[in-house]
């Protein structure tokens, strides 16, 4: 589907004379996740809370599903903050019920609704229970039902994955992509991109308020080649800031990240490799997320 689900054009927010958000546009497409993806500080929360009309731009134009921003376009969208907002005192099925009766729905179809996603989330067991009771990766768990609980035909997800352990967070990726095969269109906004390639369709990047990157995940990693390889290593990996041929590399002790100046460089390096360390895998790869990333920033390169 190519219909445009969010539009932003030239998105300006100054903040007591500093430039948070700096001329950023971007469309998301129905049907499709975008990662919006950038470090803590880059500018993600507050086009998120302008997109949600909570503030408004100094200057730019959004549009949402074809059409200006309304305040009843809200019942259409599922909009996670950043800052968690709910209501201690009351009990979970309450919280649904008064979050769904915003959202313009009936009690008796919350409650249905919510028991189906609470066992979904394994929290059938907290129907009852105020809110204050719930672990912090189970008020998350809350939080994304009520976000999910309306059925809307926009997700904003900012952080979604904070304070989650592994098996929510794999729960929850399959939630979204279940989300988008119904056609559900989904901003995703993290500084953790590992997790963010693994589903998203195309991703924004931005950087102290600038975008540094736009287009499709599979478009991008192709402009970067297959120049990288990835080793599963035991041994002493201190000879490897002497390879001339080798363009840089990210060493996390045990598995290691090597981009090559030269991919006809590989067999050059595996022999490098097989000669000093103990090699368990090397496999080539495309480049992470995350490293180009660090690239497009460390170059400053503006979109």
């Amino acid at each position: 589907m190519n219909e445009q689900a969010l539009s932003l054009k030239d998105l300006v927010k100054d903040f007591d004379g500093k430039r948070a958000v700096d001329n950023i546009s971007f469309t998301v497409r129905q049907g499709e996740i975008l990662g919006l993806l950038g470090p803590n500080g880059a500018g993600k929360t507050t086009t998120i809370r302008m997109i949600m009309n909570i503030i408004a731009p100094d200057s730019g134009h959004i549009e949402i599903l074809g059409r200006p921003f309304t305040e009843k376009m809200k019942d259409m969208i599922g909009y996670l903050p950043e800052e968690r907002g709910l209501y201690r005192k009351m009990k979970v099925m309450d919280v649904l019920v008064f979050l769904g009766e915003l959202k313009g729905m009936k009690a008796a179809a919350i409650r249905d609704a919510g028991r189906k996603l609470l066992k979904r989330f394994d929290l059938e067991n907290y129907e009852q229970k105020k809110v204050e009771e719930l672990s912090k990766g189970m008020a998350q768990k809350l939080q994304l039902i009520s976000t999910i609980l309306h059925e809307p035909e926009l997700l904003i997800l900012d952080e979604p994955f904070s304070g989650l352990d592994p098996l929510n967070i794999e729960l929850v990726t399959r939630i979204l992509l279940e989300k988008k095969k119904e056609g559900v269109s989904i901003i995703f906004s993290t500084h953790l991109m590992n997790y963010a390639e693994k589903i998203v369709d195309s991703v924004v990047m931005i950087n102290q308020g600038r975008k540094v990157l736009d287009g499709k995940l599979s478009e991008i990693k192709a402009q970067f080649g297959k120049k990288f390889i990835h080793i599963q290593y035991e041994g002493d990996s201190n000879f490897m800031a002497g390879l001339d041929f080798v363009k840089g590399y990210k060493d996390y002790g045990r598995e290691m990240e090597i981009e090559l100046a030269d991919l006809a460089d590989k067999n050059r390096l595996l022999k490098e490799l097989s000669a000093r360390v103990s090699l368990n895998s090397f496999q080539l790869t495309e480049p992470s997320l995350q490293n180009i990333f660090i690239r497009k920033v460390n170059e400053g390169v503006g979109a």
